[in-house]
């Protein structure tokens, strides 16, 4: 069933992945008007949100997803029409020293808009499953971990989260499904494998370690950085999100993973060799590693099985990572810079 968003709800849109699916739904959708809704904590920031292609068409307002209050009068001032849900905690190492936040807003949260598009779209604008889109974001962390001997995580793979954050998130997925089959509210769920590029918070992986080569200060590698993660660039990403939400089949889980796994230490490797390219007074980069202590429930390997969305909706990642890594280090040291001006 074909969807085409009129007026959408973005929750989270000042996020790294939520400003970036800003930024392709107005290139991509030349009629779609954003509604743009985000708290703006540590992880949301309203420079994501500069030069927007036709910002006419986007609309920030910042509140919580869970005030209900606020989320109902939003739905019916701009009669949303489509829910792309971001919003969430997602930071692994604040779940495990503050997981209350977590709960709130990835479990409370997903469900204050459930319930509020429950009641909007089928109790009073009475539109059919055609007519309205609760589209929402996950995480390949749901899942658990894997050895390196198991194949891919597929749409039908057991949860198993293992922290305080994927908890939460699973919580939230279950939510989404149990609203389908419930209330038939059209739904459509995307997990996804580790993003990067621009805009991503500062704490976050990739950007640590082009912070520590820029500044010439440890990198913090967990464990002996062996553990495996499975790489999405963010606009691959984008394009998989709204692939779904144009395509997908309601109330189905849709994979988007980057087929791109990859050690820690091999990441940590790799930028450190193309910084000694772009920045080569601080070469060699690599002197700068430093192994800390294991972070508690830290999961060995994640990997995506994206087939599901290649075979439906003809999805497919770009395969040019060392070129993406390259042009990810140049924008955060390029918002380095500009920062301390």
């Amino acid at each position: 069933m074909t969807h085409q968003a009129k007026n959408i709800l973005i929750t989270g849109g000042a996020g790294f992945i939520g400003c970036n699916f800003v930024r392709h739904v107005l290139q991509n959708d030349a009629s779609t008007k954003i509604i743009n809704l985000d708290a703006l904590t540590y992880a949301g920031s309203l420079d994501n949100l500069s030069n927007l292609p036709d910002p006419s068409r986007h609309f920030f307002v910042r509140g919580d997803i869970c005030d209900r209050r606020l989320v109902d009068r939003l739905l019916r001032e701009h009669q949303i029409d489509t829910v792309v849900h971001f919003a969430a905690e997602s930071h692994v190492d604040r779940s495990i020293t503050g997981p209350g936040a977590f709960v709130q807003t990835n479990v409370v949260g997903t469900y204050t808009l459930l319930e509020a598009c429950r009641l909007y779209w089928q109790e009073e604008m009475k539109w059919n499953a055609a007519q309205c889109r609760f589209h929402h974001i996950s995480t390949d962390e749901v899942y658990g971990t894997l050895s390196e001997s198991d194949p891919a995580f597929t749409e039908n793979a057991p949860y198993a989260p293992n922290s305080p954050y994927s908890a939460s998130k699973a919580a939230s997925d279950h939510l989404v499904r149990a609203y389908f089959h419930t209330y038939q509210l059209p739904v459509v769920t995307t997990n996804c494998s580790n993003n990067f590029g621009p805009h991503q918070h500062e704490e976050k992986f990739i950007p640590t370690i082009i912070r520590a080569c820029k500044d010439q200060t440890p990198i913090p590698v967990y464990g002996d950085g062996r553990n495996i993660r499975d790489w999405l660039y963010v606009d691959d990403h984008c394009a998989g999100i709204l692939a779904v939400l144009h395509g997908g089949r309601l109330g189905e889980t849709y994979n988007i993973g980057g087929n791109n796994e990859q050690r820690n230490i091999d990441i940590v490797k790799l930028i450190c060799r193309l910084m000694d390219r772009i920045k080569p007074d601080g070469a060699p980069h690599e002197k700068l590693i430093s192994f800390v202590t294991d972070r508690p429930g830290h999961d060995w390997r994640y990997a995506i099985d994206a087939s599901k969305l290649t075979k439906e909706l003809g999805w497919n990642r770009a395969e040019r990572f060392e070129e993406e890594m390259r042009s990810t280090i140049n924008w955060l040291l390029t918002a380095a810079e500009n920062a301390e001006l």
